[in-house]
């Protein structure tokens, strides 16, 4: 119990958060600006450039991108200064200008390296001025003063170590180590007071003011100089424990003060403080080495570690919670004379008159609160634990469902509002006890962050995950009739709905819907989506509606905007304003904006917020300047070319690089640029925060490059342009033309005679391959000659292989018959026999029965003798014979009555052939002899 009282208590009594509302500051890191951590000095150029005396070298800011110059002699830049088109830089024994080329880039020039100037031993140059035509270069030794018309250079060399020397009007004046406080008149030291602390103290400013001068000493405090008198100047305490390295007088007649480890101090026209800046509360290093005001009034800090701008005339105000007490601001409002903050650490208030900003969290409202909702004189806040009813520093709780997402009327003349919650919509009635709720509408339990009141009892709900529902109630609001989701509004990452006026808009990723009454649909609205996001990307469909000054508000990634009805009752005008995401340091999803004054909006953040005044609004002139153009080849590195010239380009250098700029550096004035190539494309790109654009291969042709800028409403009061040519490409050049047409006359010459001799060609082919078809009808016609003599011949030896087959078995038979007539005489035994034996064997006589086979034989097959006669030559004519009855397949029975001879004659007769022939055992004869 002790350990929940105590937890009260501290609770109860929670310190307040302390901080204060600050211009808007933005830091420029060492690897932002690509060179070393210290920055000695900063001026701006004539042509609004931000020049910065850095130990790498000179950096040039030109609004959108950094760009160093190693010093020419590779030391430490410590002085810089402009004059025209000339910036001059003192470095390490070395001093000189820098001027631009006409491609844009810086060109160096020494003066310290002429042969008749002799510089001190180990001299460094800490100080430049410009006085009409000449520029004073201080060193701890010397001032060299240069002469811009005769180009001369004169040397004061005082009695001394120059500490610190200051430019008032046209006058030098400067401080001597350990002496006082001098003025250069006629190239003599001239005293003017040797006062005790200048003598034992850094000067560190000096300016007049009035008829006095004021001395800023970095330890010794403040005095004033007036007709030889010295008075010491009271500042705050906080300001005399500090050490001063860095003076500035602004325009306004404030002071700002940069010290050695506390950052920066402003003080107002009477030295009052006005607050501080360090490390904890904005710029990125408590050192400030060089502090200038530039032509805007910004405040530019040479840092130990960095470069800072301060952006002490803007229309914002920052207030950052260093310390995490307060946490990020989801919601604001101002109710009387108190401004509550509702974050995600509970509900904070302070009064308007607290110009300290101590916020002090409301007991009981520790956590996470997420609206905070006027209804007449009543102030809602939705909380995580429920709702609460707001009175002064103090609040009651009227409804204890979690998770109190926004409240808005249901029924002004009854009393009636609806609440979404994290489970679905609430009813809350204001009864002679004051604010209560009344009941839940049952039937629907699904989260209602978004929601906006519809025609017919219908309710429409915006669910980021699940899309849109339309929920139809009952009259009196106790239960869900229906609901459904709207098939063609789909679920969108911090889409949203809005009620505004009698009207009911949806915006998501895919543009701005309106509800259509009579339809019950939503439809899109071209100008709205475009209005909305002309310029920057879609981040949030929240829009914020403010009933005082009739304005709805919208964000995007560049911009903020807010629409107010015109002339026509269907008709927004639209302001916009340059303000990105980044720097806005938007809650997404949860942005919210909220007047606390006239025309005053308070930006709740995820680390505070931002004041913003209408009021201080301005939208002053600017111009756009073009940086540089780089041309190179399709494979080849980029060149910087000439700006000033309409150059012509080869046609293999066709690639392109455009690097433009505006010089404003205002942290919450976003530029962003539109560009076209005419000749390539006519039409103006969409709007870019990119100040660079590239082009590759582009054909060859006539192109002019164009780019504008706008900030806000504000359009570039110039529009940068840049023709430029690409040739031809050297096949198409004049010279190839007329060879092409050349060439393609004689092309068409040749082909005429080619196409004569191909006809005269195909003509003889013709001609050739009609006489070769009638050569070939004659050669056909020849053939079937020849087959049908062929065939004649053949019919022919068929017939004489018939005639010679018929004869031989003729003979076969003949002879058989013949020697069976004679076994028979023989064995009859009679003497009349014998002369009929002598007859039959006259007519058995082998030899004339071979010539006549052998004739026949020649006749069918007249080439088969002398073949195998040449491939056996020992082959003897009865060898020849058997050959010949074989080749007609005649078995040895057949050929054993030819040969008058028995058939086991004709069998060895065989054998004996083939060892002629000598003939393998698998071998047949008879088939060895058919195939020859």
């Amino acid at each position: 119990m002790k350990f929940l009282h105590f937890i009260c208590c501290f609770i109860l009594f929670l310190p307040p958060v302390i901080g204060q509302e600050l211009p808007p500051v933005q830091n420029f890191s060492p690897e932002e600006y690509a060179a070393e951590n210290q920055n000695w000095a900063i001026t701006q150029g004539a042509n609004d450039f931000i020049y910065v005396a850095n130990n790498s070298g000179l950096l040039e800011y030109d609004g959108a991108r950094w760009r160093i110059y190693d010093s020419p002699n590779k030391t430490i830049i410590r002085a810089v200064e402009t004059s025209g088109d000339r910036i001059y830089t003192g470095a390490y024994m070395e001093f000189g200008y820098w001027e631009p080329d006409q491609k844009g880039l810086l060109e160096y020039h020494s003066l310290s390296r002429k042969e008749e100037l002799q510089l001190v031993e180990d001299e460094q140059f800490w100080n430049i001025f410009t006085i009409d035509n000449l520029v004073l270069f201080q060193s701890l030794n010397r001032i060299y003063s240069y002469d811009t018309q005769n180009q001369s250079l004169d040397i004061f060399a005082p009695e001394g170590n120059i500490t610190k020397a200051f430019r008032i009007d046209k006058s030098v004046y400067f401080q001597l180590e350990g002496q006082g406080l001098f003025q250069l008149q006629e190239g003599k030291a001239v005293l003017i007071s040797e006062a005790e602390f200048l003598k034992n103290d850094v000067l560190v400013g000096f300016f007049k003011e009035e008829s006095r001068f004021v001395l800023i000493t970095a330890r010794s405090g403040f005095f004033s100089l007036k007709n030889d008198e010295v008075i010491n100047i009271p500042v705050p305490q906080n300001v005399q424990e500090v050490v001063i390295y860095s003076c500035q007088k602004l325009r306004d007649g404030s002071l700002m003060l940069g010290t050695i480890s506390s950052g920066l101090m402003h003080l107002d026209q009477n030295f009052t403080f006005d607050y501080v800046l360090n490390q904890q509360r904005g710029i990125s290093n408590n050192t400030v080495l060089c502090i200038k005001e530039d032509r805007d009034a910004n405040v530019w800090l040479g840092l130990d570690n960095g470069i800072s701008v301060i952006n002490s005339s803007t229309a914002f105000k920052v207030f950052r919670d260093n310390a995490g007490k307060l946490g990020s601001v989801y919601t604001a409002a101002r109710m009387g004379d108190y401004l509550y903050l509702g974050t995600n650490q509970g509900l904070f208030y302070r009064t308007i008159q607290d110009k300290a900003n101590n916020y002090q969290l409301i007991s009981g409202t520790k956590g996470q609160v997420w609206s905070l909702n006027k209804l007449g004189d009543d102030l809602f806040c939705g909380h995580h634990e429920g709702t609460f009813l707001v009175d002064k520093a103090s609040v009651r709780q009227i409804a204890k469902t979690p998770g109190t997402w926004q409240i808005q009327w249901l029924d002004k003349a009854q009393g009636l509002a609806i609440q979404g919650n994290y489970s679905g919509l609430y009813v809350l009635q204001n009864t002679a006890n004051g604010w209560e709720l009344r009941n839940k509408i049952t039937g629907f339990d699904i989260s209602s962050r978004y929601f906006g009141l519809g025609p017919n009892q219908t309710i429409y709900v915006s669910h980021e995950y699940k899309g849109v529902f339309k929920v139809s109630v009952n009259e009196n609001f106790t239960q869900v009739r229906n609901y459904k989701l709207i098939p063609e509004l789909p679920p969108a990452e911090k889409a949203g709905i809005t009620s505004y006026k009698n009207r009911l808009f949806y915006v998501s990723n895919a543009g701005v819907y309106e509800l259509n009454e009579q339809t019950e649909t939503f439809q899109m609205d071209i100008l709205l989506t475009k209005s909305f996001f002309e310029t920057g990307s879609y981040t949030t469909g929240k829009l914020t509606y403010d009933p005082e000054n009739d304005r709805l508000w919208a964000f995007n990634s560049q911009e903020i905007s807010y629409l107010k009805p015109g002339i026509l009752a269907d008709e927004f005008e639209i302001n916009r304003f340059a303000l990105p995401a980044k720097a806005r340091r938007d809650i997404p999803g949860f942005e919210n904006i909220t007047p606390v004054g006239t025309n005053v909006y308070l930006l709740g953040n995820s680390t505070g917020y931002t004041l913003f005044d209408l009021n201080e609004a301005r939208e002053e002139a600017f111009t756009i300047r073009l940086r540089s153009i780089e041309n190179g080849t399709r494979d080849g590195k980029l060149q910087y070319i000439n700006q000033n010239l309409e150059e012509t380009f080869a046609n293999e250098q066709s690639n392109f690089r455009f690097m433009f700029s505006v010089p404003q550096y205002d942290k919450f004035r976003a530029v962003v640029y539109q560009y076209r190539l005419k000749g390539y494309y006519e039409e103006w790109s969409a709007w870019s925060p990119e100040a660079q654009v590239s082009y590759e291969n582009l054909p060859y042709g006539d192109y002019v490059f164009e780019v504008r800028a706008r900030i806000g409403e504000a359009y570039s009061e110039n529009t940068l342009s840049y023709p430029f040519r690409i040739k031809r490409p050297w096949y198409l050049s004049i010279l190839a033309i007329a060879s092409y047409v050349v060439l393609g006359l004689l092309l068409l010459t040749g082909i005429q005679m080619y196409n004569r001799r191909h006809y005269q060609k195909q003509k003889q082919r013709l001609i050739e391959i009609n006489n070769r078809k009638i050569e070939l009808a004659n050669s056909e016609k020849q053939r079937e000659i020849i087959r049908l003599e062929n065939e004649k011949l053949q019919q022919d030896v068929d017939s004489k292989s018939r005639e010679l087959a018929a004869s031989t078995m003729n003979l076969v038979k003949k002879n058989e018959l013949l020697n069976t007539i004679k076994k028979e005489l023989e064995q009859a035994e009679q003497k009349n026999t014998k002369s009929v034996i002598k007859i039959i064997d006259n007519n058995l006589d082998p030899k004339k029965d071979w010539e006549f086979f052998k004739e026949a034989f020649n006749n069918a097959d007249k080439d088969f003798l002398k073949k195998i006669k040449r491939l056996h030559p020992k082959l003897t004519p009865n060898d020849l014979k058997l050959c010949a009855y074989l080749r007609l397949n005649l078995t040895s029975k057949e050929i054993a009555p030819l040969l008058n001879i028995s058939v086991r004659s004709v069998e060895i007769k065989r054998y004996r052939l083939r060892k002629k022939m000598d003939l393998e055992r698998e071998d047949g004869l008879v088939e060895y002899i058919l195939s020859i």
